[in-house]
C-alpha cells in the first residue's frame, strides 16, 4: 500500500491509474479506524479498481468545546487496517496541506437547509466543515465513487445534495451501519465510554427499533412517538439530544402520507455523543434496516 501526505503525491498516483483507465473510489475518514471503516473500504474495493482512503482529522467540523485536540490519532493502527481492507493508497495530509489559508480566510461550502437541522442544530457549523473538507477531497482525488457509512445519515444526504448541486461526476454510495452484537453502532467515539456506560449505550438502538415497530404497526402520532422515545432514552441513563421521525429523501418533517421514513436519534452518554438511525419504508413493508 502507498502512503502519501501531499496533494502532489496523491495526484501522481491517481494520474497513473487514470492513464490505465482504472476506476477510483475514495473512502474519507478521520482515522481511529474500526471494523465499520474496514467495511467501507471493502465496499469501495468491490466497486472500483483502486481505492484511496483519506485520513484527516478535520478541524473545521469541530465546534467550540468539542474534542478536536483529544480526538484519537492512531496512524500505525489505521495503516494496518486500511491495508487489510485492500486499499491501494492512504492519503494522510497535515492540516496546512488541506487548509493553506488561516481559518478566517478559508473558502467554505454550505448546503443550506439540510445542514441546519438535527445534528446541525446541535453543532452549528459542523456540516459546513464536513461539506468543505469533502469537497476539497473530491477535488484532490477526483474519484468516480465515494463511500460513506449510513450511520451518519444526515451527513450522507448533505454530501449527496452537494454533489448534485455542484454538478460533480461522483457517485456517493451509502454502506450499511456495522453494529456490535447488542446493536450499538460502531463509532470511534465509543472508546470514550466506560464499562458502565457501554452497557447502557445500546438503549439508543433499542429505542429506535421500538419507534420503527410502532410506525410499522400503524401509529402516525409522530410527535408523541418522538416524546416517548426521548423519555425511554432518559430512563436508560442517556441524555437525549433528539429523536426524530423524518422523510428519508430530504429529512423533512414526516406527515401521515409519507411512506419512506427514517428514525434518527442522538444522545449524550458521558463524554460520548452517540448517533444512529433506522430506516422505515415503505410503511406497508415488514422490514426495516439500519
Amino acid at each position: 500500500m502507498i502512503q502519501v501526505g501531499t496533494v502532489a503525491e496523491l495526484r501522481h498516483w491517481v494520474g497513473r491509474w487514470r492513464r490505465d483507465e482504472l476506476g477510483v473510489a475514495l473512502v474519507p475518514t478521520m482515522g481511529n479506524l474500526h471494523r465499520g471503516h474496514l467495511e467501507l473500504v471493502r465496499r469501495a474495493r468491490a466497486l472500483a479498481d483502486r481505492v484511496v482512503v483519506s485520513l484527516f482529522v478535520n478541524p473545521m467540523q469541530f465546534g467550540a468545546g468539542e474534542d478536536f485536540e483529544a480526538y484519537p490519532r492512531t496512524l500505525e493502527q489505521d495503516q494496518s487496517l486500511v491495508e487489510t481492507g485492500g486499499a491501494q493508497l492512504l492519503f494522510a495530509p497535515a492540516v496546512p496541506e488541506v487548509y493553506p489559508r488561516p481559518a478566517g480566510e478559508q473558502t467554505r461550502v454550505e448546503v443550506p437547509g439540510l445542514s441546519n437541522i438535527l445534528c446541525g442544530a446541535s453543532r452549528p457549523g459542523h456540516f459546513v466543515g464536513v461539506a468543505t473538507v469533502v469537497c476539497k477531497l473530491f477535488n484532490m482525488v477526483q474519484p468516480d465513487i465515494a463511500v460513506f457509512g449510513e450511520k451518519d445519515f444526515q451527513q450522507l444526504l448533505v454530501l449527496r445534495r452537494m454533489v448534485e448541486d455542484l454538478g460533480m461526476a461522483i457517485r456517493v454510495v451509502g454502506a450499511p451501519t456495522v453494529r456490535e452484537a447488542d446493536g450499538l453502532a460502531l463509532s470511534s467515539r465509543n472508546g470514550y465510554l466506560s464499562a458502565e456506560q457501554r452497557a447502557r449505550a445500546p438503549a439508543l438502538y433499542r429505542t429506535l427499533g421500538e419507534t420503527v415497530a410502532a410506525l410499522q404497526g400503524g401509529r402516525r402520532d409522530f410527535a408523541e412517538l418522538e416524546r416517548e422515545g426521548a423519555e425511554r432514552l432518559r430512563q436508560a441513563g442517556l441524555k437525549p439530544d433528539y429523536l426524530s421521525i423524518r422523510r428519508a429523501t430530504d429529512l423533512g418533517r414526516a406527515t401521515a402520507g409519507d411512506l419512506d421514513l427514517v428514525v434518527l436519534g442522538a444522545a449524550y452518554l458521558g463524554r460520548a455523543r452517540l448517533i444512529d438511525n433506522l430506516r422505515v419504508g415503505p410503511l406497508d413493508s415488514p422490514g426495516a434496516r439500519g
